[in-house]
């Protein structure tokens, strides 16, 4: 299959790359100074001359604080980019799968969000992610829009993927112990969107780890417990202690309806995905 990955340098868009050439696949990832997502009469052409089979668009704003202050460079890569993508996948004919985020959720709902709750997002970020889902639908209703959250993985930066890195530095950290959410492998992430760009029926899907979810202060714990780290070097503090500029839910834990009857199996539990994760860690520093 030939394949077109957006967001080259990003974590998840790395994964998908390797995964998909793993299978075989001719891919095409291309970061930001290869090709502008904004721009739609370049997005057109490059879909004209590339006779892509899928677009697996792992392109992002994810600065969610940075958001509230410059919405209009946000709402231009989660919105008018996804639209982009989207409107020339459907004049190519070919899969198009984009990711959305936990974030489109407002954090009131006690236990899972699934795609019969309706969202409600509460800052810059989660509304443009959500309006890259409506236009998305709205310009080719055959996406494939996944909606995932808390994701960690090799080359990561954000807390989730280098806090083992600073525990084995014997740094102290503070974890949040009253957000919730479902943690997201990306190597898992990125087989799934794999399989999703064959999958024949168009939809939200959420894409997560198994299990019953975390909250930091528990995956920072079960970080320390798989790694043999020093559970004595996290702080456990609250949301609202850190007094961040972006709302974000209390709660974003997500299920998924509607995969299984497409054929595809849970993902793996979100503990085993962190051992595996230490475990390629360590594999890299030998």
């Amino acid at each position: 299959m030939r394949i077109l990955i957006t967001g080259a340098d990003g974590m998840v868009a790395r994964a998908a790359a390797a995964h998909c050439r793993s299978l075989g696949d001719t891919v095409s990832a291309l970061a930001r100074k290869d090709l502008d997502i904004t721009n739609r009469a370049a997005v057109s052409a490059l879909m004209r001359r590339g006779d892509f089979a899928a677009v697996i668009n792992c392109a992002a704003y994810t600065d969610v604080d940075g958001a509230e202050s410059d919405p209009e460079s946000c709402f231009a890569v989660n919105s008018v980019a996804v639209s982009n993508l989207a409107s020339a996948a459907a004049e190519s004919g070919c899969a198009f799968v984009t990711i959305s985020t936990d974030y489109v959720f407002d954090g009131e709902k006690e236990g899972f969000y699934t795609q019969d709750d309706a969202p409600n997002p509460l800052g810059f970020y989660a509304r443009s992610k959500l309006e890259g889902e409506r236009l998305a639908a709205a310009v080719y209703p055959a996406s494939v829009i996944v909606r995932t959250g808390w994701i960690f993985g090799r080359g990561g930066t954000n807390f989730l993927s280098v806090m083992h890195k600073l525990l084995a530095e014997g740094k102290r950290i503070k974890a949040i112990s009253d957000a919730f959410g479902t943690p997201t492998f990306a190597a898992d992430l990125a087989a799934r969107l794999r399989e999703l760009s064959e999958v024949s029926r168009a939809g939200i899907y959420h894409v997560v780890n198994s299990g019953s979810g975390t909250s930091y202060l528990g995956f920072a714990q079960m970080v320390c417990e798989k790694g043999g780290f020093d559970p004595a070097l996290i702080e456990a503090v609250s949301d609202d202690d850190l007094n961040r500029p972006a709302p974000r839910p209390r709660n974003s834990r997500l299920a998924c309806l509607c995969s299984g009857g497409v054929g595809l199996r849970p993902l793996p539990d979100w503990e085993d995905a962190i051992e595996r994760f230490l475990s390629a860690e360590s594999l890299r520093k030998l």
